[in-house]
């Protein structure tokens, strides 16, 4: 489990590759990131094989304009919260 709790994201814009390949990471709750501003999330989660539960229920993606493989290669066994 990663803790991104202090994870100040107010003014980002590019959260690209940003877990990409943490191989063993199972459990992620980033519910509190703010990505109103965010337009690039591609492979943001890619390649995260172990990742079993992720909770991101307060994520907006309105401005969000790509998302090419954000979810490459995930099994997720439990659910995805959204």
């Amino acid at each position: 489990q990663l803790n991104v709790d202090c994870f100040n994201t107010d003014n980002v814009t590019n959260m690209s590759y940003m877990f990409f390949k943490c191989a063993n990471l199972k459990i992620l709750n980033i519910d509190n990131f703010k990505t109103n501003n965010v337009t690039d999330m591609s492979y943001m989660f890619s390649g995260c094989l172990s990742l079993i539960e992720l909770d991101f229920g307060s994520f907006c993606i309105n401005d969000t304009t790509n998302i090419t493989k954000t979810f490459f290669k995930c099994k997720f066994y439990r659910f995805i919260q959204v």
